[in-house]
């Protein structure tokens, strides 16, 4: 092995140690004199679950078909904290580690990856919850169809990511992005089929309501979760997208982030 290769090797793994350190560090941090622990992942999908579930079941009835209404919200609000959450922590992942990137070197995206897998963490303790309902109700589970699971969430972490490395790059330079972004996930909450079903879109809306990524994602997650079945082609047009914003967010990510130290 060449000194170049062993060079680029120990670099490699040094910006990995790197990354579960500092991943690591923002959930200590999230969580450190806390009572509750790593048990708020949990409380937060649950009780703006319930909320809506006594709203759409015994004020607004929404027709959820066989599954139960707490069931059929909490498998899509799981994924949208992750996805929403994960977006306002990239946000400010380059600002709030302003002395780091204006001192030391090393690849900036690292400080952006770290803040979203420290939400995936919360999301698999959150998910913990769907397994136990899907018990007491009686829904069938399919481990078989719930290999196909990894797929879909790797599609909402590229998709997240993509908007991510955009946005932390543009709040580096504008600091209302982070305002902008809260505004903007507020909205995009009731423009994705959390808490109604598609069916509630009039048809001559669907094709445009379909384009919004996050409607094939959160429908992939309730088709093999709940229907135990391969999700539908919506899911297809949302990894292409998120594979398309993943692509174009890491390459302008690259492409500002060595004025980062200047502007901070």
């Amino acid at each position: 092995m060449t000194e170049t290769k062993l060079h680029q090797n120990q670099t490699s793994l040094f910006y990995k140690d790197l990354l579960f350190a500092w991943t690591s560090r923002i959930l200590k941090a999230r969580y450190q004199q806390s009572v509750l622990g790593g048990f708020w992942a949990i409380l937060q999908p649950l009780a703006t679950v319930l909320i809506f579930t006594t709203v759409f079941s015994f004020f607004l009835k929404v027709d959820t078909g066989d599954i139960p209404y707490i069931v059929f919200s909490y498998t899509a609000m799981v994924p949208w904290i992750l996805f929403s959450s994960s977006i306002n922590d990239m946000v400010e992942s380059i600002v709030q580690n302003m002395n780091l990137v204006s001192k030391i070197y090393f690849p900036r995206e690292i400080l952006v990856v770290s803040a979203l897998l420290a939400r995936v963490v919360d999301f698999f303790i959150a998910y913990i919850i769907l397994i136990i309902l899907m018990i007491i109700f009686k829904i069938q589970i399919q481990l078989v169809v719930w290999l196909f699971l990894p797929v879909i969430i790797l599609v909402e972490l590229a998709f997240a990511l993509g908007i991510g490395l955009i946005a932390s790059a543009l709040n580096a330079f504008y600091r209302d992005i982070r305002h902008l972004f809260v505004l903007l996930l507020q909205l995009w909450l009731y423009a994705t089929p959390i808490i109604y079903p598609v069916s509630f879109v009039p048809e001559k809306w669907q094709f445009l309501y379909q384009l919004n990524p996050m409607v094939g994602i959160i429908e992939a997650y309730r088709s093999v979760m709940l229907h135990s079945s391969l999700p539908g082609t919506s899911f297809l047009v949302s990894a292409l997208i998120a594979v398309i914003v993943l692509i174009i967010g890491y390459l302008f990510f690259k492409k500002v982030e060595v004025q980062f130290a200047d502007i901070i």
